[in-house]
């Protein structure tokens, strides 16, 4: 069975060394399973240097050159949005704090449909709609390794580059930038107990 050793970052995936794809949720490309069973019927096992998180659109390169291409897989999520964008900046504060991870959009929050996230939604009077869609959390300041990671020295016909721009990080109070995500989608906004607006 093939061994996936290395990680290689989406700027430098090569389509045609792509043998098969596997759908991770977040935890799953957090925490990757010890084997795995791509889209394709593609066995393999996981080994690599040391752990790393990926993103979506990376890929596993496996012991034999090729390449497994890794996708975020939908999960279900809270989309969240407030009436102002202080509200969510303070709700965003609130999460980095928290250690809840979120991905942050031109004018809406995404986290984990959990009862905490809920909870801190609520305190911030913001609206959250339940969604079903790939999760791409922004990464902490400090969750930059690259031990593992294919960095494009080796000569021997591989893949070169390594994506510094695709990286998101996990929200934290001093991060106040967005990513100006359109997702276009409309969904019925649900309020949550105690859920209050300034007017």
């Amino acid at each position: 069975m093939p061994t996936a050793t290395t990680i290689v970052r989406r700027a430098a995936v090569r389509a045609d060394r792509v043998a098969d794809t596997v759908s991770l949720d977040h935890a799953g490309r957090s925490a990757l399973p010890e084997t795995l069973v791509a889209e394709g019927g593609l066995d393999f096992t996981v080994a690599l240097t040391k752990a790393a998180d990926l993103d979506d659109g990376d890929a596993l390169r496996l012991d034999d050159g090729r390449l497994v291409a890794v996708r975020a897989a939908a999960q279900d999520l809270f989309e969240v949005r407030a009436e102002n964008p202080a509200r969510l900046m303070r709700l965003a504060w609130q999460l980095g704090s928290s250690h809840v991870p979120a991905e942050i959009a031109a004018d809406a929050l995404y986290v984990p449909a959990t009862a905490a996230a809920a909870e801190l939604v609520r305190g911030q009077g913001c609206l959250a709609s339940p969604v079903s869609r790939p999760f791409r959390p922004e990464r902490t300041a400090h969750d930059h390794s690259t031990c593992g990671h294919d960095h494009g020295h080796d000569h021997h016909g591989h893949d070169h580059g390594h994506d510094h721009q695709d990286h998101d990080h996990h929200v934290h109070a001093h991060e106040t930038h967005d990513h100006a995500h359109d997702h276009g989608h409309d969904h019925g906004h649900v309020h949550g107990p105690g859920c209050g607006h300034d007017h």
